[in-house]
């Protein structure tokens, strides 16, 4: 009952404006007389806003119910008959089985404010929603609860396993949803995909199919990252690297003069040899090039064989070959006609050569070295030898290279296009020192294994034939015949990066030529982090351009960087320094957490966070919230234009110019995905030039009433409109709380963004200025005497004949001055800014113990600036000192430096005593 009635007092409920519901609204009930010359755009209400406020912002009573007042009116529904110009983001899909981590929490942030900002500007922003089906991850999680009833997918069979999962999906998919509504996602709910739906399945099965016909898709037995555990190829992207302890050994393969010593950490493997390879040019093993060599443990022989792959200085300079069980080896099968012998089977276990079949990998790997060592073929070995192990990112199996017969896409022609569309300027990447990774990859991309040996996502439109007939089917198409009649279809799944490499345009529904297509594609910004720059943006760009007829998938790829720890290590749960955002958010508000993020998000470089940092961030939000309600308790108004500049005081002129300034920054600093730049800038003139100046300097023109409050009323009432409408991007909930209380409008979220009118006063800047630094100077002063804040002190002005002579009420009051008094006398006089400050410290401090106090730290002082200078100046001590410990001894001689000036400025302003 209590937040109802705050809700509706404190203006969060609409004052005179009906119901709406899923539509597009206006930020006002009716017309307004616009402001003046600062924001003419600004929306107005002629309803009189509460000037009530409760005296602390509690977040979690305020941002729920908000949330979904926002949704209720579609604010983020976006209208494919508007003629207003678009401006697309596609979420980067999160994982069904994910939930909100701080890498999401920041990039939602930063698409965020983008979006709200487009909004406001006038555009109709389509912010799209959606979730990836992600085909190992949620396939495991259901073989899991599987494995706890004591059953196998094998004992559900596939059309039931299939059926189980979408359960699970239903049940506990999609978790993070609601928890981007927490977060404050404006995002268009009626839009939302997952990539299994019935619309994006049908866009695959359409992209496949043209694939197939163009001859862009083909089957072929390659080497591929096998998990013995989720019994699938994986991609790139889903293998780990980490630093394992394991073994190098070497062996010596041949007999007698015919003999090569190869290094190799899966000893294992060697059971597949068919080869021994050297460096053509290599003169130490050039009369072996061509023979044939015993390979230990077996009955086989094979040859040697030269290729450039062979780096001569690396080891022995001989490497074993196993064309089935690693990548360069296939390779160099490939170029000498070497047979692949497969040594393994799906779970990784031996399956060749008696003695040894039947072993697991790493058994077989113990038992192999033991009987070479047996047999006198280990020439040496290392333990541990830690080198870099890939491992299954869902399970974190150690991947095993395989020949397996997969489908492949030739990305040749496809990545041309990708690269090209970049080179010629149709897509710009930011930052832009970005691009040479994205050629690095584009250029150089092998071809792509998008099939997986599972049963959860789309599977391979492909039918095979009694007759050995291979028929690719597409979406409207009936299959070419029956179990039956000996037809089968392809058991594997295609890679979810396959289907969400479609997801700028089958989210707007391709095929069809929808009017989403029509309206929002291609999609303006693609904001995603620079580690799936090769995985996920490169895809896009090649299916983006070849299924949209050349034209692009978005036209700006911002980069960002990966959420660090304070200390700038990678977060982890084994370290103790991961952290839920939801904490975070349940302990200090939505806003804490998303400005904090926007504060840390330069282009493409990573970003550093800590608790610390969202309490100050809370701090901010607390700050803005007790601003506008001091304004607000003290006549604040949006009422009316602004009064003419004549009118107003140079307090008054200097915030607005310097609000007009911070206007063009931002709006800058948004253009270039500045986000940290344009959140430090709001920051400071938030909390530095509107909270801690203006508002303290305006206490003294309202305490004097008559038409110079009243102008100055006006004039605070538009610079928190525009800096509420300015933050609400980046902290929405406390910013729409404030601004609809101030101005009586419905909602922030829709009113207009800030226009810069130009409205520039460089005297008053100069002024205020000017004022700024008396009174920062007097404040050190007192500070450095010991003197508390609210303190009074008598003091008499010298201000004739300067600008500060209109501002002697406020230099009083905000430094605690009294008048002087008929017993005033001097004891100190601060010059500043051409102005004279005489102050009386007679009654407040002992003038002689404070010249005490100060020539004893004088003394130490200079004691430290000899003792470092008498070091700095040591020959043999600097020849042998580490560089950290004289760069120590340089900051101590500076520091010593600065203080001997301040102490005696101190002293010299001080009476004699």
């Amino acid at each position: 009952m209590f937040l109802t009635s705050w809700l509706s007092h404190s203006g969060l409920m609409a004052r005179g404006c009906p119901p709406l519901q899923n539509k597009r609204v206006s930020g006002q009930c009716r017309d307004t007389p616009k402001l003046g010359p600062v924001t003419e755009n600004a929306q107005q209400q002629p309803t009189a806003p509460s000037t009530e406020l409760p005296t602390q912002y509690a977040p979690a009573d305020v941002e729920g119910p908000l949330y979904e007042r926002w949704v209720e009116r579609g604010y983020f529904a976006a209208d494919a008959k508007s003629d207003k110009p678009a401006y697309t983001i596609v979420i980067p899909p999160p994982n069904v089985t994910g939930s909100l981590h701080l890498g999401h929490a920041f990039q939602h942030t930063l698409m965020d404010a983008l979006t709200r900002r487009k909004r406001m500007q006038g555009f109709e922003s389509l912010w799209l929603p959606g979730m990836d089906h992600a085909g190992i991850a949620t396939q495991n999680k259901v073989e899991q609860q599987l494995a706890e009833e004591g059953k196998s997918r094998h004992d559900l069979g596939r059309e039931e396993f299939v059926e189980r999962v979408w359960q699970w999906k239903e049940e506990y998919g999609g978790k993070i949803l609601g928890q981007m509504r927490r977060l404050g996602d404006g995002v268009d709910w009626d839009r939302e995909r997952f990539t299994m739906d019935e619309g994006l399945s049908k866009a695959v099965q359409t992209i496949f199919k043209k694939l197939f016909d163009d001859e862009l898709i083909y089957r072929a037995e390659r080497i591929i990252n096998w998990c013995p555990r989720c019994l699938t190829a994986i991609s790139d992207i889903e293998v780990e690297y980490q630093e394992d302890d394991g073994e190098l050994v070497s062996i010596k393969y041949g007999e007698g003069d015919e003999t090569l010593v190869v290094a190799t950490t899966r000893a294992e493997t060697m059971l597949g040899d068919t080869a021994v390879a050297v460096h053509p040019d290599d003169e130490r093993y050039k009369h072996l090039v061509g023979k044939r060599i015993k390979l230990p443990l077996t009955d086989r022989t094979i040859p040697v064989v030269a290729d450039t792959h062979v780096d001569p200085e690396f080891g022995t300079g001989a490497v074993k070959v196993t064309p089935a069980h690693d990548p360069n080896d296939f390779a160099i099968g490939q170029r000498h006609g070497l047979e692949s012998i497969t040594v393994m089977n799906e779970r990784a276990v031996i399956t060749v050569h008696g003695p040894f079949e039947g072993l697991d990998r790493f058994e077989a790997r113990s038992t192999i070295v033991a009987a070479l060592r047996s047999q006198g073929r280990i020439v040496a070995e290392k333990r541990p030898y830690v080198h870099s192990v890939g491992h299954c990112s869902r399970c974190q199996t150690t991947i095993e290279p395989r020949l397996s017969m997969q489908w492949w896409v030739k990305v040749a022609p496809l990545a041309q296009a990708a690269g090209d569309a970049v080179r010629d300027g149709r897509v710009a990447i930011h930052p832009a020192d970005m691009s040479k990774r994205y050629f690095d990859w584009v250029d150089n991309m092998h071809d792509w294994c998008i099939s997986r040996q599972l049963w959860w996502g789309h599977r391979i439109p492909v039918w095979y034939g009694p007759e050995g007939q291979v028929v690719c089917v597409g979406p409207d198409e009936e299959p070419p015949g029956t179990e039956a009649e000996g037809w089968k279809q392809d058991p594997d799944v295609l890679d979810t990066w396959f289907s969400s490499g479609l997801w700028p345009f089958s989210t707007l529904g391709w095929p069809e030529q929808t009017p989403d297509l029509e309206k929002f594609y291609p999609t303006d910004v693609l904001l995603t982090g620079h580690d799936i720059i090769f995985f996920w943006v490169a895809r896009m760009m090649m299916f983006g351009l070849y299924a949209m007829d050349g034209e692009v998938p978005f036209r700006t790829i911002a980069l960002t960087g990966l959420v660090r720890d304070q200390f700038g290590k990678k977060m982890s749960k084994s370290s103790g320094t991961a952290v839920d955002p939801l904490d975070w958010m349940n302990q200090y508000g939505s806003d804490a957490v998303r400005f904090t993020l926007a504060r840390g998000a330069n282009p493409g470089t990573d970003v550093p966070i800590g608790e610390d940092w969202v309490q100050a961030s809370r701090n901010f939000a607390n700050k803005i919230w007790n601003a506008t309600r001091f304004a607000l308790m003290n006549g604040a108004t949006v009422e009316g234009p602004l009064p003419d500049p004549a009118e107003m005081s140079a307090t008054d002129r200097w915030i607005l110019s310097r609000l007009d300034k911070t206007v063009a920054e931002v709006d800058a600093f948004y253009d270039d995905f500045q986000f940290a730049k344009l959140s430090d800038a709001l920051y400071h003139y938030a909390w530095d030039e509107v909270f801690d100046w203006y508002v303290e300097l305006s206490k003294t023109t309202f305490q004097a009433g008559g038409r110079g409050a009243e102008v100055s009323r006006r004039v605070l009432g538009e610079v928190l409109d525009v800096t509420l409408r300015l933050l609400h991007p980046v902290v929405p909930f406390v910013t729409d709380t404030l601004w609809t209380t101030l101005t009586g409008g419905e909602s922030v979220v829709i009113a207009d963004w800030p226009a810069d009118s130009g409205f520039r006063d460089d005297a008053a800047e100069r002024e205020i200025e000017t004022l700024q630094s008396v009174i920062t100077e007097v404040r050190r002063f007192r500070a450095d005497q010991g003197l508390q804040p609210g303190q009074r002190v008598p003091a008499r002005l010298t201000l004739d004949g300067t600008a500060l002579a209109p501002h002697e009420a406020a230099i009083r009051q905000l430094l605690r001055l009294q008048p002087e008094g008929d017993a005033f006398a001097a004891t100190a006089t601060l010059p500043v800014s051409g102005a004279t400050v005489a102050l009386d410290l007679s009654g407040t401090i002992d003038v002689a113990a404070e010249r005490k106090r100060l020539a004893k730290d004088l003394a130490a002082a200079e004691k430290e600036k000899v003792q470092a200078t008498a070091k700095l100046g040591n020959e043999a001590f600097l020849a042998k000192a580490p560089d950290d410990v004289v760069d120590k001894i340089r900051t101590r001689l500076a520091k010593a430096d600065e203080d001997i000036a301040r102490i005696q400025t101190q002293l010299d302003r001080l009476p004699q005593a």
